[in-house]
């Protein structure tokens, strides 16, 4: 471990209180944007989610805002619930807090027909609910097969079993996962710490359930942003801690978070990340936290984490300042075998770009990299994708403001463009906004991002949740010359969604790896599959896939152009991809 560059970090740790108050008084001059270059397009990425049949508009009023827990909720999940190859969309929603229970919102379900629409399910599938959902993840933690969702709320979570029928049903007291007292839960991740075989869960949180509406706007140092009356929090609010679940193996879960060593200083927890950052077979965890350093729970292999956020480099932005992180994601951006992270942060700061240095260390590289232009936006869900098939993983992220109020200043608003980094494939990115097509520029108050192929083409699609307003799809309708493989990997009995799993494709001499996951971008879920863009290459050379019980099977020669469907064991299939739907084109 590079303990030098992290010695060099210490002192500025040690002055934090000082650093923060250096921060607040920069917070209340704005930072020089830079604005995006014009030029010839990149991409085309257009706004379906009307023709697609996305019409639910979440309940919250967002001109009437008092508390926190109003403007932090809107995961989306991508899951294919009904097993017929075609990816799903579940939303979650949320409500006025003070409404009656009855008024509350309710999440939605959105069935593929296949043709590049959907049709509401919620009913027909059992997943009424009222309430103030916050996030969503997907895992199978009966083993069965079929994906379940974990829905957090600010209150009680709730676990959704699986039927196999198309129905769910509400199993979380049956499962020791319905907690005594309310609590204000955000981002999860399904994930076998343990490696028994078993789907065990991650919880973050927020602020202490009562602390949420416990102050009103504008009434307290907290509860000003640049002068302006806003509501109240993080800061000023009491944090909470995270929570991991063990699955003891017979569909029941406890809670082990003390003797698993999950840290017990309070934070904001918002979105956790599950990889294997040090390449040594066991899923890693990452939080990224609201004003508060982010976390790094380092593997033991013994079912214990070690918290390793300040000697890894990812607790603080170079400067050695705690950061408003909301969403994350991870990728090998680089090519060079190691995961790295990207995070998005509040206004009047950028996001957070990490190099992983693979030696239990990540570095800084926002500026360097090219994502310290944009200092005017609240970013929220984020994803790498490779929307032009060239082989380096790009970067999109959705943005919103928390502030209605913020609309009243000349820098800055409640409703907030998309920013898209393409990848340059020499370690930094270009901001190329302005050029990725009009769905980019659609102005809305946004959170929840959720990534996969829809419609079994080939391409990414992007779900956006937007509170007040209706979901935003996002289709790519440029073509490119490079090639794509899809890869669905379906695991042994223990695991059949194969979560952990990795995959490392050799293709024209070219290294990338990617791994199946639950949870991430801001409290949502991506496609279960991998994506890869190939660039020229119309085959990969050798697929190996990394299996989380430790199996290793390899596979050669694979082409481009489909799904390929690997079986615990080494069995493929392959599928091609299919047009996209005329519906959307």
């Amino acid at each position: 471990m590079n303990h030098t560059r992290r010695m060099r970090l210490i002192p500025l740790i040690a002055f934090n209180m000082v650093t923060h108050a250096l921060a607040q008084m920069a917070a209340s001059h704005p930072q020089p944007q830079v604005q995006p270059k014009g030029g010839a397009p990149v991409a085309d990425f257009v706004d379906v989610a009307v023709r697609a049949g996305l019409t639910v508009h979440t309940n919250i009023d967002s001109q009437r805002t008092r508390h926190i827990n109003e403007m932090t909720g809107g995961g989306v999940a991508l899951v294919d619930y009904d097993g017929d190859g075609w990816l799903d969309i579940f939303i979650v929603n949320c409500g006025p807090a003070n409404a009656p229970a009855e008024q509350l919102a309710m999440n939605h379900l959105y069935r593929n027909n296949h043709d590049g629409s959907f049709v509401e399910v919620t009913e027909k599938a059992g997943l009424l609910h009222h309430g103030w959902s916050q996030g969503v993840s997907v895992g199978d933690y009966n083993g069965d097969g079929w994906p379940d969702l974990f829905v957090t709320y600010y209150g009680k979570n709730v676990l959704y079993r699986n039927n196999s029928d198309g129905t769910f049903t509400d199993v979380t007291k049956a499962t020791g996962l319905l907690t005594e007292s309310d609590l204000f839960s955000t981002g999860s991740a399904f994930v076998d710490y343990d490696r028994d075989g078993h789907m065990d869960l991650f919880v973050a949180h927020y602020v202490a359930y009562e602390e949420a509406t416990s102050h009103d706007a504008g009434n307290g140092d907290s509860c000003k942003w640049r002068g302006i009356p806003v509501l109240c929090g993080p800061r000023g609010l009491r944090g909470t801690t995270d929570t991991l679940y063990r699955n003891r193996g017979d569909s029941t879960f406890e809670d082990v978070s003390g003797k698993a060593g999950i840290p017990i200083a309070l934070n904001y927890g918002f979105t956790p990340l599950i990889a294997d950052y040090n390449n040594d077979g066991w899923p890693d965890i990452y939080v990224a936290n609201d004003s508060t350093p982010s976390l790094m729970l380092e593997n033991n292999k013994n079912g214990t984490f070690a918290e390793t956020g300040v000697l890894s480099g990812v607790a603080y932005n170079e400067d050695g300042r705690e950061q408003s992180g909301m969403g994350a994601d991870v990728a090998d951006f680089n090519g060079d075998g190691l995961l790295d992270i990207v995070k998005t942060n509040f206004e009047q700061d950028t996001s957070t770009l990490y190099l992983n240095r693979g030696n239990g260390t990540f570095d800084d590289i926002t500026f360097p990299g090219g994502l310290g232009v944009n200092t005017s936006f609240v970013g929220w869900g984020t994803g790498f994708l490779d929307f032009d098939n060239d082989g380096w993983p790009d970067i999109l992220m959705a943005n919103g403001h928390i502030y209605p109020e913020v609309d009243a200043l000349h820098d800055t608003s409640f409703p907030q463009r998309k920013i898209l980094y393409r990848n340059k494939g020499d370690g930094s990115f270009e901001d190329v906004s302005l050029r990725g097509g009009a769905g980019l520029l659609l102005r809305r108050s946004s959170r929840g991002a959720a990534f996969g192929d829809l419609f079994n083409s080939g391409q990414t699609n992007i779900v956006v949740n937007n509170p007040s307003d209706r979901p935003t799809l996002l289709v790519n309708r440029m073509a490119y010359k490079g090639h794509s493989l899809t890869l669905h990997l379906v695991g042994n009995a223990a695991n059949p969604l194969a979560i952990g799993a990795r995959a490392t494709l050799t293709a024209a001499g070219r290294h990338m790896i990617s791994e199946v996951r639950s949870g991430g971008s801001y409290l949502s879920q991506n496609d279960l599959r991998l994506r890869f863009g190939l660039g020229e290459a119309a085959k990969v050379d050798q697929v190996e896939i990394r299996w989380p019980d430790g199996r290793v099977d390899k596979l050669t020669n694979v082409a481009a152009g489909a799904i390929v469907t690997v079986q615990y064991g080494g069995k493929m299939t392959s599928t091609p991809y299919r047009t996209l739907p005329s519906l959307l084109q």
